[in-house]
């Protein structure tokens, strides 16, 4: 394995108190989910954007986790569990933990309009659903 591979499997390792191996962790959703995120990302970023929606669609299925393309994701990000959307315009920091359920996008609060809705989240947070 690469190297930044292994730091990466090492930061999910590092917070997740379950997990028991790097081999492990390579079959988690989310590492999956964003593996393909990756790729989707590349061809979007070379305006292939059927092809980038196709790996999208593919990471979809497979995993119940929602990426666009477009969405710049930071290093060593972490979805524990699945059912998350993170949209278009969404920015990410490094080390960014996000647990099940959680959406970043949707349409702009106060006026229901579009534009940037999804936020742009620092480094080193933990995004939830509370209850």
């Amino acid at each position: 394995m690469s190297s930044g591979l292994v730091a990466y499997l090492d930061s999910i390792k590092e917070r997740d108190p379950a997990a028991r191996s790097r081999w492990e962790v390579l079959l988690y959703p989310g590492v999956i989910a964003l593996g393909l995120h990756r790729v989707g990302h590349w061809l979007y970023e070379g305006r292939l954007y059927f092809l980038a929606r196709l790996i999208n669609h593919i990471a979809r299925f497979l995993t119940a986790i929602d990426i666009h393309p477009g969405a710049e994701i930071g290093r060593n990000f972490f979805i524990d569990h699945g059912f998350v959307v993170i949209g278009e315009s969404a920015r990410s920091g490094d080390d960014v933990t996000i647990y099940q359920h959680v959406t970043l996008g949707g349409t702009n609060p106060t006026s229901g309009e579009g534009g940037k809705r999804p936020p742009t989240i620092g480094d080193n947070v933990a995004i939830y659903q509370s209850s």
